[in-house]
């Protein structure tokens, strides 16, 4: 009979397992249904973002460098109409000037050297300029000149465009420079009239690569200078090969004003950006090569979904695992913690099994036995910490300034005035019966407004600058705060502030609460800090009391976070009177906050 049930049952454990096991391999895939849905979107989408925002991105820079190059292109030819209505110029290009050598070899001289600064102005975009007359026959350039005065050279080129050639001189693998020449004739324009002043402005084809080869170290592309029909500027780093095939691209296609296009040359893909230059007739070209930026993006979607199925398959072999071995005596646990949480202390498990969870179960039946006594005696023993440590700091701070007061009181008896020595017998009797009362740890904010006014009356009898005003509302003076709180800040407004300067001796005590904070500030008129000193001081009262730092301020931060929390605290900064202000902030508690909501009502 036992057999037969145990053939019953063993089945219908089995389907009960498989089921549970079947429902977490299907929850495992349809949780990565959606992941795989949303990262084929999201990867879709990043690939197209990232695609167009490159093309913007280079479109931009590209337009960028160009007005860069028209702007050095149009400064140019602003400096030639200037240079044209130079009075020098003038004298140059006038008639009978010349009649002194000396002023000639003046004139020439300023001209070069206008010229030649203007030309210096940048080291990325050097430029030539030359001044012919036409009315002398002469010309002044500020570069060295293999010819002189050519009068078909100034025929041939007076266009009014910029040109681009060798200027009657070759240079290296067929580069040239970009001229223009300005007149300012009324003729009709490209003739000379034979009295012309003529400028002649032009830069080397080395400026567009300086600009180009500074354009490519900030970005990923290869540009280029393009016109039909003329020899290319590349970049001094280019990939000829690359460029050729571009160019044999460009030659085949009409050009317009701004144009980008993909381009696949090699089975490779390339992103070609082309803008016009204004002044040049020029095409900037930039080639950025697509395959290699948006190639991580297909490898990482690549491998996430190698991943995915990887995890997939890790995912499904765990969960049985886990079933198995974890899930179930997890259950237990959690469920005998749950029950020490209520409060029952009795509860106990056990294992059929030895392993980790075993151990675990021994080890809770312990803790469960010792919880209650431990739990007791650091509760106990943490009152009775806190309650030394009260006791030891209000004892520190208690006897600070009783020796300057016996002194003034002697004094005051050998003067024959026994009128201060009545004041301030009767006042250091009121503050000492006050501070030696220590079978309370707190009191009212009242009494402690008592207490400062003894203490101040005490300091304005040593020292008549002392003047104090105290504003604390109404509904805060009921309210229990550590005994000796504000005493030690007072005493540091009037030791370390009025007592420094002989102009200070106001001393302004305020408080205010809002929220359940309690914030009273503590205002002098003395000399104050530097920003250094107040961080400094900040920081020193979140640290352990030092050897050279006074412990009246420091035992006062530590008694206001014992007795109301770690969000209480001491804080010193600048004060409105231009000062030191010590501001003391601590947490309302619920007691003193319900007799103000009954006042209210």
């Amino acid at each position: 009979m036992h057999t037969w049930k145990r053939l019953i049952l063993f089945p219908a454990k089995a389907r009960s397992r498989f089921s549970l096991f079947a429902k977490i391999n299907l929850l495992i895939v349809v949780l990565f249904i959606p992941i795989l849905i949303m990262y084929t979107y999201s990867n879709s989408v990043t690939y197209d973002v990232v695609s167009n925002e490159l093309q913007i991105s280079n479109t931009k820079q590209l337009t960028f460098l160009s007005s860069q190059i028209d702007s050095r292109i149009n400064q140019m030819m602003d400096f030639s109409l200037i240079l044209s209505r130079d009075p020098n110029v003038r004298a140059f290009n006038g008639l009978n000037m010349w009649d002194d050598r000396y002023d000639q070899m003046q004139t020439r001289y300023v001209i070069q050297e206008k010229m030649t600064l203007q030309s210096g102005v940048t080291d990325i975009w050097p430029t030539r300029y030359a001044v012919y007359s036409q009315q002398n026959q002469d010309v002044i350039a500020n570069y060295n000149r293999s010819s002189g005065y050519d009068e078909d050279y100034l025929k041939k080129n007076m266009s009014g465009q910029w040109t681009y050639g060798d200027q009657g001189t070759a240079t290296q693998e067929g580069l040239q420079s970009f001229y223009w020449f300005f007149t300012d004739s009324l003729a009709q324009p490209g003739t000379l009239t034979g009295s012309n002043l003529v400028i002649e402005a032009s830069f080397s084809y080395e400026n567009i690569q300086n600009m180009l080869d500074t354009y490519k170290a900030g970005g990923q592309g290869d540009p280029f200078f393009y016109h039909k029909g003329d020899a290319p500027i590349l970049n001094r780093s280019a990939d000829e090969q690359l460029s050729q095939e571009l160019i044999r691209y460009l030659d085949t296609h009409s050009s317009e004003d701004t144009t980008q296009d993909v381009v696949e040359l090699g089975g490779k893909k390339y992103l070609v950006s082309s803008v016009k230059s204004t002044y040049l007739d020029w095409h900037l070209v930039d080639v950025i090569p697509l395959y290699q930026i948006l190639q991580p993006i297909s490898l990482s979607r690549n491998l996430f979904y190698a991943c995915m199925i990887l995890l997939l398959v890790v995912g499904i072999s765990a969960s049985i695992l886990l079933y198995r071995n974890v899930q179930y005596p997890i259950k237990k646990l959690i469920k005998g913690l749950r029950r020490v949480e209520q409060g029952d202390y009795s509860v106990r498990l056990h294992s059929n099994k030895q392993n980790e969870f075993s151990f675990l179960f021994r080890r809770f039946n312990d803790m469960s036995h010792q919880i209650q006594d431990l739990i007791e005696n650091v509760f106990h023993e943490k009152i009775r910490a806190r309650e030394a440590t009260l006791k030891q700091l209000q004892a520190q701070i208690n006897p600070h300034f009783l020796y300057n007061c016996l002194g003034y009181i002697i004094n005051m008896a050998q003067m024959k005035d026994e009128q201060a020595v009545v004041s301030m017998a009767h006042n250091l009797s009121a503050y000492y019966r006050y501070t030696t009362r220590m079978e309370r740890e707190t009191s009212s904010l009242q009494e402690e407004i008592k207490l400062l006014i003894n203490y101040l009356d005490i300091q304005k009898l040593r020292n008549g600058r002392i003047e104090y005003h105290i504003d604390i509302p109404e509904n805060m003076l009921q309210q229990s705060v550590p005994r000796l709180m504000l005493q030690p800040m007072v005493e540091n407004s009037v030791i370390h502030g009025v007592a420094k300067s002989y102009s200070s001796g106001e001393i302004r005590i305020t408080g205010e609460s809002e929220d359940g904070i309690g914030k009273i500030y503590i205002d002098d008129d003395g000399p104050g800090l530097s920003p250094e000193q107040y961080e400094a001081l900040n920081m020193k009262m979140q640290e352990p009391l030092q050897e050279e730092m006074g412990c009246g301020l420091w035992n006062t931060n530590q008694r206001i976070m014992h007795l109301f929390g770690t969000q209480s605290y001491l804080r010193f900064g600048p004060s409105p009177l231009g000062g030191f202000r010590t501001e003391i902030v601590w947490e309302i508690s619920k007691e003193d906050t319900e007799p103000e909501r009954g006042n209210r009502n």
